[in-house]
């Protein structure tokens, strides 16, 4: 994941790395002033700390301790809800396509994020994502690129493709996803999302249920 407050990060662990250190080596009877001693605990440190990171990366990242300073982008885990208004223009009709609802759902770590998109007729997977942060141009967006799959019954009108999406993350006073998307089927439109819950949905729900 990009946009690492890398800095804070490192000092950070050498600080911990540190103070397990010198108490592992006091409990010890070890003597860090001789270079043996000083290696002779080096494992048990090297084990907190892939724990202490291991459990950051999963869950502590998310603490609102770390928020800013050390953590930059976002929290965006759970199920988004909202509505795709398309370009498109159907041309048995030649009408464009009204607005369709649509759910987003977010998987989030510290260094990796998944996004799926789901409809009634298709669900669109990323594969390439990332964060551009500038608070002094204040931009705080999402970007992932996607592969749309379609339903079996809707291919023949609507096949799969590729696109990506680009959402300007809004936290304040609602959470709401706010962007455009463009497709290799020379289609844009437009997204709005709202944050629904935490939990996961794995297959498209109306809105209205």
């Amino acid at each position: 994941m990009n946009n690492l407050n890398l800095k804070p990060f490192i000092y950070l662990i050498l600080g911990i790395s540190g103070i397990f250190w010198f108490s592992i080596a006091s409990f010890s009877g070890q003597d860090l002033s001789i270079i043996m001693d000083f290696f002779k605990v080096l494992p048990e440190v090297a084990t907190i700390d892939l724990l202490l990171f291991a459990f950051f990366v999963k869950w502590g990242w998310k603490f609102r301790l770390f928020k800013g300073w050390l953590v930059p982008f976002p929290n965006l885990n759970g199920t988004w809800e909202g509505k795709i208004i398309t370009t498109w223009i159907n041309q048995e009709t030649e009408h464009s396509t009204p607005q369709v609802l649509a759910i987003l759902t977010i998987k989030q770590t510290f260094l990796k994020i998944s996004c799926v998109m789901r409809t009634e007729e298709m669900s669109s997977y990323s594969y390439s994502e990332g964060f551009k942060l500038e608070s002094e141009n204040q931009i705080k967006q999402l970007s992932f690129s996607y592969t749309s799959k379609p339903r079996p019954t809707v291919t023949d009108r609507s096949p799969m493709h590729e696109g990506s999406i680009v959402f300007d993350i809004i936290e304040e006073p609602e959470k709401k996803l706010k962007g455009q998307y463009w497709t290799s089927r020379k289609t844009t439109g437009e997204i709005i999302m709202t944050f629904r819950e935490k939990k996961l949905l794995y297959e498209y729900t109306s809105i209205q249920n």
